[in-house]
């Protein structure tokens, strides 16, 4: 085993070793409880990868390309709270936009570190490779100042002010931020800067007080209120204190489909997802005939409301977002949902709970043992395997329908896309998920179209020794596509050549349980093998689906529903 040791410069009047700024970066990071920080190698980050060789306490981790390290980093990020991500100048950092873009625009906290081209050539505007040949090294900074929260040009003197800003930024603001720093300032010694660590944030009391007064007003008319829970309740870590309210007030809960994860589902006032008129009618009646919704960390996004289908009663609607809340029409800012949660606790108002035991659409298994494969009878089965304390990843397309209405054990860690919704994600994101959490159970849900956007993942997976299970699929191409696209039948540019995707891992170099199902006989006894196997390696299951434009209800719902807005449309 190499042992890495320290190097900095030593200051000539006190005798004491000065930190690089390579080490200072690194210090931070490993201070936020960063233990891994991934990226692919290129010649304008070897400084800034020799330091982290020499570095204690924090280990690269290397993808098969940036746009799969930005997931990965993604991933980590949820499961840790903060990730980091290296690459180098242009190229890199181009590559990895889309994942940074859908940080940001998930409210995933990142550091994108760049290496950039010695400062020396830069300033004499020299033609260097990984540029646009015109002299200028600021072009791709400015494309990272619209899809970041921060941004900043590392130097040795401003280095003790502008990494822990950034820093900060991103934990407060739960988006990714941007650092660049050329390659030959990383070994020099930072200048000591003494900057006031601005304060934390707080809620102005009187509109707290004011907004919570409203609230107050609204309950006491109540009869019928509901909590509903949204994806930023997760992203800032809001989770403990809806649930504290949940079991103060005895209301029911629902979960928007974005939000998925961040409400106990076996909660006994837990009573499903809402999902407009494509989700249940039982929960659909329930939060839209509420005389009181308090939604936390709503989105009101397409995707989110079920093609804006979710009918919301602005006039009895409380939305509390990390930082302003919104009472019917009037609008109190700067209150913070942490102190507004723990407000409402102390209200006073007591619910009477659920008037019966709600069911959910995947409690009871039906298949029969040679019955072909349908989203009807894998998805009890998949929900049965679950247990407490397993990560879930869900692949955009059929499996984040379907996957959204699987009852989840407790402390289950549900990682999904919903606002970005890149195809491919979900493969990278559940190695960077593996690497955050390595005695943790990791099941990926990913369809056969993802999967060949980012599938060198897997090659990371076994180089890495990660061991998640692996269900992809096979639904012979792009079938959400073919669900969004209700104006043209057979669509070529929804097909996909077809791989033998048992065989990956052995294409890869590296060896898995691999077993291809098309029975649900074949798939019980699938898992089963795959829970033993997983001890010792990576589990692959792919499932054929009887018919490729099989899908879950919600799905067919939102087929009827662009089938009849199409309809309406061609007609006037």
């Amino acid at each position: 085993m190499v042992m890495k040791t320290a190097v900095g410069s030593s200051n000539p009047i006190t005798g004491t070793a000065q930190k690089t700024l390579g080490q200072y970066l690194f210090d931070c990071l490993k201070l936020e409880g960063i233990t891994e920080i991934f990226g692919v190698a290129g010649d304008y980050n070897f400084t800034l990868l020799d330091a982290l060789e020499q570095y204690n306490g924090v280990n690269f981790i290397s993808g098969r390309n940036e746009l799969n390290s930005g997931y990965a980093a993604d991933g980590y990020a949820r499961i840790k709270g903060l990730s980091a991500l290296i690459t180098t100048f242009g190229v890199g950092e181009l590559s990895a936009c889309n994942p940074i873009a859908g940080a940001n625009s998930e409210h995933v906290p990142l550091i994108h570190i760049v290496g950039a081209p010695p400062e020396k050539d830069q300033q004499a505007h020299k033609l260097m490779h990984h540029t646009l040949m015109n002299g200028e090294f600021d072009v791709f900074h400015k494309v990272y100042e619209l899809i970041t929260a921060y941004t900043a040009k590392l130097t040795p003197e401003n280095a003790e002010i502008e990494i822990p800003a950034a820093i900060r930024m991103a934990k407060e603001k739960k988006k990714p931020v941007y650092l660049v720093v050329a390659d030959d300032l990383v070994t020099k010694p930072i200048i000591t800067r003494q900057e006031p660590v601005p304060p934390r944030p707080a809620s102005n009391l009187k509109t707290l007080q004011a907004a919570l007064e409203h609230i107050r007003q609204l309950l006491e008319r109540a009869h019928r209120p509901v909590i509903l829970v949204d994806v930023k309740t997760m992203r800032f870590g809001l989770e403990t204190a809806v649930q504290r309210l949940a079991d103060t007030m005895d209301v029911p809960v629902a979960t928007m489909m974005f939000g998925k994860g961040s409400f106990d589902e076996t909660h006994p006032n837990y009573i499903g997802m809402y999902e407009g008129s494509f989700g249940r009618s039982e929960v659909q009646a329930t939060v839209e005939n509420a005389d009181c919704i308090l939604a936390i960390g709503l989105v009101l996004s397409d995707n989110n409301t079920a093609n804006f289908t979710a009918k919301l009663n602005p006039l009895v609607t409380v939305d509390i977002q990390p930082d302003k809340v919104k009472v019917a029409e009037a609008e109190y800012p700067n209150v913070f949902a942490a102190d507004m949660l723990l407000a409402l606790q102390k209200v006073g108002y007591k619910g009477q709970g659920l008037a019966g035991n709600p069911t959910f659409p995947y409690d009871q298994i039906t298949g029969s043992s040679d019955e072909p494969l349908t989203a009807a009878i894998y998805y009890p089965r998949i929900q049965q395997m679950l247990k407490e304390g397993d990560i879930v990843i869900a692949e955009t397309g059929t499996f984040y329908n379907g996957m959204a209405q699987v009852r989840l054990p407790r402390n289950v860690t549900y990682i999904a896309q919903g606002g970005w919704e890149s195809i491919g994600y979900a493969t990278p994101s559940a190695f960077g998920a593996c690497i955050a959490a390595p005695d943790r159970r990791v099941l990926l849900f990913t369809g056969d179209g993802s999967l060949q956007l980012t599938a060198q993942e897997i090659s990371s997976m076994l180089y890495y020794e990660c061991k998640p299970i692996i269900f992809i699929l096979n639904n012979d191409g792009y079938t959400i596509e073919k669900y969004l696209n209700v104006k043209t039948e057979k669509q070529q540019y929804n097909k996909i050549p077809r791989w033998s995707y048992t065989k990956l891992a052995e294409a890869f170099g590296g060896d898995a349980f691999t077993v291809t199902v098309r029975t649900y006989g074949e798939l019980e006894q699938a898992i089963i093998q795959a829970e033993k196997e997983r001890a010792e390696r990576l589990c692959i299951i792919e499932m054929i689906a009887a018919d490729p434009m099989d899908a879950p209800e919600n799905m067919r719902r939102m087929r009827n529903y662009l089938e009849m807005q199409e309809k309406q449309q061609s007609q006037n």
